[in-house]
């Protein structure tokens, strides 16, 4: 199976929508000057500049090579690893991830590895997709994998939790939760559909035949587009989100 991989010029041009509504939830972080701060799943590190501007010490992590060159690039302390892996221990006053979680697929492990990472009385601030996220997208990506015989070799990439279940998750690995929501966000798309599913769905595609990639995301599109685009030809995804502070 491919796993998801990522492209920071793509990224740019599909999913910069992604940063810019992280902004709620960093302000729920309420960053402080002088504060040590992991941000977990740092994507190209734009939003994580966000932070550096405000706090004094920031480190970015992610898995993806591109992405934390990225980060590098905009003059950060990028950390190519995997968040289900975490290597720090009582280093940091608060642990910040946005739109990043449920690409961990390991829940367990990344909270343990949050926990182990905050000094005592951190905090763990996020926003991830909730159950239900996408949920257009993914019936007519596993209809149309289906259709090709696909749909046991790919599993799907995402783990979307309901507030109970994280807020359980974060409660049994020691955690006060301070704060949950969780609520619909319709995300008005930069492009079409088609475009979305190359960033974001990219593991799927990559175990395509080649010549059958435009097929099926014009199969897909299709599928979608009665509920996601209106009469003007705009876009909107069925995003539902998760967020969360909670303590150490």
């Amino acid at each position: 199976m491919a796993l998801q991989t990522w492209n920071s010029k793509d990224y740019e041009q599909n999913a910069r929508f992604v940063t810019d509504l992280g902004m709620g939830v960093m302000d729920l972080l309420a960053p402080q000057p002088g504060e040590h701060i992991l941000d977990l799943g740092c994507g190209d590190g734009v939003l994580t500049k966000k932070l550096a501007d405000l706090v004094c010490s920031i480190v970015g992590a992610d898995a993806s090579p591109d992405f934390i060159q990225s980060a590098k690039n905009l003059g950060l302390d990028g950390r190519l690893m995997n968040g289900e892996a975490l290597s720090f221990t009582e280093e940091f006053d608060a642990v910040f991830s946005n739109a990043a979680l449920h690409w961990m697929k390991q829940k367990e492990k990344v909270s343990e590895g949050v926990y182990r990472a905050l000094k005592p009385g951190g905090r763990f601030v996020a926003e991830m997709g909730g159950k239900g996220n996408i949920e257009t997208f993914e019936k007519a990506c596993r209809a149309a994998l289906a259709k090709r015989g696909l749909l046991e070799k790919i599993p799907e990439p995402n783990y979307y939790p309901t507030a109970e279940e994280y807020g359980d998750l974060l409660t049994k690995q020691g955690f006060k939760v301070e704060y949950i929501n969780f609520f619909e966000r319709p995300t008005p798309l930069p492009k079409d559909a088609k475009a979305w599913l190359h960033t974001f769905r990219k593991s799927y595609v990559e175990e395509l035949d080649p010549a059958d990639v435009p097929l099926f995301l014009e199969e897909v599109q299709e599928a979608v587009r009665p509920k996601l685009c209106d009469a003007r030809g705009h876009w909107t995804a069925d995003y539902v989100r998760l967020r969360f502070k909670a303590i150490k």
